[in-house]
This record gives structure tokens, C-alpha cells and sequence, in this order.
């Protein structure tokens, strides 16, 4: 893989930084973008510290259609094209289905679905004139098993499995893959943050193997779909969930 050119989401903490790591240590180079911008020049000297020096960070709103399109022009001219993407940015905004706002409702809608069109459309002109391309969106466990006070998390996360699916027919023939990973309950600040201590121990106890996924775990299925030769894997739902949904 080294040479190629990769694109992650909301790539500057949790599942997204996981898996921006791995992919700079299977010697792609990787652009990292996210809307925070002072969190993700932070995030950015950190990691070169680390010894990841072929990360590299773009400031962008991806429910913005043009500044994506923009951002994605600039970053092929430069560096010449996009070779693996990882739509992996996602916020929750839980409310009751009778409480939520039409902001809550419309906001994690776009941040969780519209934008894979905003960043998606640019680059797949691209992967097809080159005949190559690796597309890893994530989703989620409860795309398909639901939560309570999520209807909006829920609805834009299988709208990602059914985006997924429908892309991965449409490119098939053009040499580029498409797959999703649906991760269940994960060792992040979007779970351990916002989830009250008692409902993440009763959601523990329906876990068979009685643990939060790491990050690095969702990574490591990643790194199978991003491979040059897993050609033969598209449109698939890679589900990791401890058993959680079946």
C-alpha cells in the first residue's frame, strides 16, 4: 500500500484516529479531516510526536457540499489522487423521538449521511478514471438493532448501510470496493462521555463477551478492506459487536 493516498473522516480521536494510525502504518499517506479546527491541530503535533509523520491535516465542514468539493480538488492536484476513503465522521444528539428538535433531527441526518455524498461524489470521478478504489464506511450495531432516544442516529446510520450497498453495485465494474463496518459500543468519548453509567453497565450486561470494543479492533477490520488485493469484497456489512446483535 505504500504510495497510496488515503482520506479519513473525523479522523482526529476515537475509531477515526484508530484508524488513521493503521493506515500510516501500512505505509499509506493520510489526510485527516475534521470541523474542529484547533482540536485537530492539536491532534496532528501530537501524533508527529508520536512518529506518525505522513498524517496530515485539513480543516473542513463536511456537511458542506462546496467547501468539500473545494478541499477534495486541492488535495488531488496535490497529491494526485484519493485512493482509499473512510467515511468515518458521526455525532449523536439522543432525545426521546417526542422531544427531539427538527436541529437535533436535521444535524445528525447530515452529519451521519448527507455528508458521505459531499465527500464521496468528488473523489469517485477519480477512482474510476484510475480503475482503483477502496471506499470503508462506518455505520453502526444499531443501525440494525435500534435505541431507545436514537431515531435519528439510527435512521442516518442504515441510510449509510443502504448508501453502501447501492455504491458498492454502481462501482463494481470500475475496480474500486465498497463495504461498511458496523461497530457496536466502543471505548470512545461518544460512549464513555455521554452514557450514563448505569445504562452502559445494563447495555455490559447483553454483551456476550462483556466488554467495550477498542477502537483499534474496528481498525484491524479496516486494514482487510482496504488491502490492494481484497478485490473481491464489496457491499458487504462487516458487523463487530461482541455478539451484542446477531
Amino acid at each position: 500500500m505504500k504510495g497510496k493516498i488515503a482520506l479519513v473522516t473525523g479522523g482526529t480521536r476515537g475509531i477515526g484516529s484508530s484508524i488513521a494510525k493503521m493506515l500510516h502504518n501500512e505505509g499509506l499517506k493520510v489526510i485527516v479531516i475534521s470541523k474542529n479546527k484547533s482540536l485537530g491541530e492539536k491532534w496532528i503535533n501530537d501524533s508527529h510526536a508520536e512518529g506518525y509523520d505522513d498524517l496530515i491535516y485539513f480543516q473542513c465542514d463536511i456537511n458542506d457540499y462546496t467547501s468539500c468539493n473545494s478541499l477534495i480538488s486541492q488535495i488531488i492536484n496535490e497529491y494526485g489522487s484519493i485512493d482509499v476513503l473512510i467515511n468515518n465522521a458521526g455525532i449523536t444528539r439522543d432525545r426521546t423521538f417526542k422531544k427531539m428538535s427538527i436541529e437535533d433531527w436535521s444535524i445528525v441526518l447530515t452529519t451521519n449521511l448527507v455528508s458521505l455524498f459531499n465527500i464521496t461524489q468528488p473523489i469517485v470521478s477519480k477512482m474510476i478514471e484510475s480503475k482503483y478504489g477502496r471506499i470503508v464506511n462506518i455505520s453502526s450495531v444499531n443501525a440494525e438493532k435500534g435505541q431507545f432516544g436514537q431515531t435519528n442516529y439510527c435512521a442516518a446510520k442504515a441510510g449509510v448501510v443502504g448508501f453502501t450497498k447501492a455504491l458498492a453495485l454502481e462501482l463494481a465494474s470500475s475496480g474500486i470496493t465498497v463495504n461498511v463496518v458496523s461497530p457496536g459500543y466502543t471505548e470512545t468519548d461518544m460512549v464513555l462521555g455521554k452514557i450514563p453509567t448505569t445504562t452502559l453497565g445494563n447495555i455490559l450486561k447483553e454483551i456476550p463477551i462483556k466488554r467495550l470494543l477498542k477502537p483499534t479492533e474496528i481498525a484491524e477490520v479496516v486494514r482487510l478492506l482496504i488491502q490492494e488485493d481484497s478485490t473481491y469484497i464489496t457491499g458487504a456489512n462487516f458487523n463487530i459487536n461482541g455478539g451484542y446483535y446477531m
